[in-house]
């Protein structure tokens, strides 16, 4: 949620000038962090290379400096010099004019792993979470997110629950994420922990959320109005559930659903699609359904 008003806006964006239209850079967990680093390499180049400015936000951690020195480690050896902990702690943290001060010249902001219920309950709807949008919308910023900071993301956020062998109604909750995206909702680890079954049972319930699944040591990069890119070494598995068939409203909770035309996208590393432009032939390239996600994902919201 944002609050920040027409007038602040525009400070906002006097200050800190327009280096983009904003990416987001969403892993689903155990990126590489020692070795060739290629996630958290583009992740930096994005936010400006060696002059980048990263915060690294670990309030979704319960071992909050433990995560900051891992990625200190990271970033100081891809050669960034300002790295910023935010190592908040309650709501009054994020509302802390110091620590919101850190954010407005970030180019470059990262959300570790831990319980993206936790980093909610800190971060959600406050002046943190404002400046945030503000960055990425207004500046231009980057902001990355792991494992719980993947799934923080979009407007409608995994909450808990699991689904095993098939997907179940009922057995998986949602609550309201930070939205930089909407009409999503990402899962992470997603190959390794074997969480198809627990996306479509989202997507059963809520079939106009389309499913994003990402592997682990596997980023989706977004770059608003532009297109998106997969790095790493898996894939992204997107479940489409708008011109299903199913008969979850006349089953009972626990009971596994009808699900008939459901849609799937693997995208794995290395796929790359741009939005096409006005009169480009490369549009019918792209199946409408890609296509629609696409536009989806890619959308500049405005600050809300």
């Amino acid at each position: 949620m944002n609050t920040t008003s027409t007038q602040e806006q525009q400070q906002i964006g006097n200050e800190q000038p327009r280096t983009g239209y904003g990416h987001l850079v969403i892993i689903g967990g155990h990126e590489d962090r020692s070795n060739d680093m290629q996630i958290l390499s583009r992740f930096v180049e994005l936010a400006g290379g060696k002059d980048a400015k990263i915060v690294v936000i670990s309030a979704a951690s319960t071992v909050a400096d433990e995560m900051w020195q891992t990625y200190d480690r990271a970033f100081g050896e891809l050669g960034v010099a300002r790295r910023v902990h935010l190592g908040l702690q309650s709501r009054q943290d994020a509302n802390d004019e110091d620590h919101i001060r850190d954010i407005v010249d970030a180019t470059g902001i990262f959300m570790t792993g831990g319980d993206q219920k936790r980093l909610l309950a800190i971060i959600g709807g406050t002046a943190l979470d404002a400046e945030m949008h503000a960055a990425l919308k207004l500046r231009g910023a980057v902001i990355g997110g792991t494992s719980a900071g993947a799934s923080a993301m979009s407007g409608h956020m995994l909450a808990q629950g699991r689904a095993e062998l098939h997907p179940e109604k009922g057995s998986v909750s949602l609550g309201a994420g930070l939205g930089f995206l909407h009409k999503v909702v990402i899962d992470q680890h997603f190959s390794e922990r074997q969480r198809l079954s627990r996306l479509l049972s989202i997507v059963a319930q809520n079939p106009y959320l389309q499913g994003i699944g990402i592997d682990e040591d596997t980023a989706l990069v977004i770059e608003r109005g532009v297109g998106i890119e997969v790095l790493g070494e898996g894939a992204v598995t997107v479940v489409d559930g708008r011109s299903m068939t199913t008969n979850l409203h006349d089953i009972a909770n626990r009971e596994t659903p009808e699900l008939i035309d459901v849609r799937l996208h693997l995208l794995p590393s290395g796929s790359k699609y741009q939005l096409p432009k006005e009169g480009d032939q490369e549009q019918r390239r792209i199946p409408q359904p890609l296509l629609e996600f696409l536009e989806n994902v890619t959308k500049r919201n405005p600050i809300s």
